[in-house]
């Protein structure tokens, strides 16, 4: 461990610690865009920029590692110039559409513009309109809302290890490209949207937020996937009783089997839920009709089935077929339901089939 000051604070660091996490674990908060917990240092965005005594020019806060007896100030009247006028150049080229933005009141560009008290644009965009890419079925890009923090190249790259984004092009025409500069839905993507939730702006979105501008009325239920036994947990988010779109859970995510990831079918598998057909309750056939009935009822009518069956013939006249959209918690209860109270070996799982 060494010793060194933030802010006149004295601090203790391990060594190759960067200054942007020993001032977070100190809880003093330094702002960034490019930063992701967990990865590499990319240094991209300049937002990080901290003042050290000494030292000629500002430092990245997020790839400078700390040292004994370093002195740096956060927030001095340099490093907040620094980061106002790299602000300003990121809106001047950037679209002023916030109100109608997907990420409208979640975005951390427009919250860095807010706290650095910018109100106007001093300098004028000298980039050209960009379309659009609609051509993923699930993420729309939106090149001319990029601030080219690397985010997601550094989430596809680092932790999907698809190696599907990565920049392209040099200074002011740099962008970021799928594969080698081909549209989004004929790229290697495997829509697990992992960039998307990396993103802080509007440049990667979920089609489905393109219909639902933030609102109070949109709601987020925490959920555990159905599509396997993982376990992943999702932030369903939801408006009027229809379901939307889906997140991966990031409190605690390191904690969760998923870790904060989504494949496909957890991110865009959901919209089942919306479709007219769907079972909202457990049906019993009667008088030759399948009726709704409570859970109670359905259970006991199953349970006395299974019980007229095995006093009948005997419990091997009974097999069970487990689902690998069940957890693996409910697949266990279901192999004791089969052994311990039927008392049958005749189990299988449709993994196997």
């Amino acid at each position: 461990m060494l010793s060194l000051t933030i802010n006149d604070r004295s601090i203790e660091a391990a060594e190759g610690e960067t200054i942007l996490a020993a001032a977070r674990r100190a809880g003093v908060e330094i702002p960034t865009l490019c930063a992701v917990k967990g990865l590499a240092p990319t240094g991209a965005c300049r937002i990080c920029v901290v003042e050290v005594e000494g030292f000629a020019g500002l430092v990245p806060s997020c790839s400078y590692p700390v040292a004994a007896g370093m002195k740096v100030h956060t927030h001095s009247a340099r490093a907040l110039d620094a980061r106002k006028t790299i602000v300003e150049l990121l809106l001047a080229d950037h679209p002023d559409d916030c109100l109608y933005c997907a990420k409208n009141k979640d975005c951390e560009l427009q919250d860095l513009a807010e706290s650095l008290g910018i109100r106007k644009r001093r300098y004028r965009s000298s980039s050209q309109p960009v379309r659009l890419d609609v051509s993923s079925p699930g993420i729309v890009r939106d090149p001319q809302k990029c601030v080219l923090c690397g985010r997601c190249v550094a989430v596809c790259n680092q932790v999907v290890v698809n190696d599907v984004l990565d920049f392209g092009a040099r200074g002011a025409k740099a962008r970021i490209i799928c594969d080698a500069d081909r549209p989004m839905g004929l790229s290697t993507c495997v829509l697990c949207g992992a960039c998307v939730e990396a993103c802080p702006v509007g440049a990667l979105v979920f089609k489905e937020q393109l219909n639902c501008m933030p609102d109070g009325r949109v709601q987020t239920t925490r959920v555990t996937c159905p599509y396997c036994g993982v376990g992943c947990q999702i932030d369903m988010h939801h408006k009027d009783g229809k379901y939307i779109y889906s997140t991966a859970t990031a409190e605690a995510a390191e904690l969760q089997p998923n870790q904060g990831m989504l494949c496909v079918k957890g991110r865009f598998g959901l919209d089942f839920l919306n479709h007219d057909g769907r079972l909202k309750s457990p049906l019993v056939r009667k008088n030759g009709q399948l009726e709704p009935v409570s859970w109670d009822e359905a259970l006991d009518y199953t349970a006395g089935k299974l019980a007229a069956v095995k006093a009948a013939h005997g419990p091997d006249a009974i097999g069970f077929l487990s689902s690998a959209k069940a957890t693996n918690e409910e697949n266990y209860a279901m192999m004791r339901l089969a052994r311990g109270v039927i008392g049958t070996n005749n189990i299988d799982h449709c993994a196997r089939l």
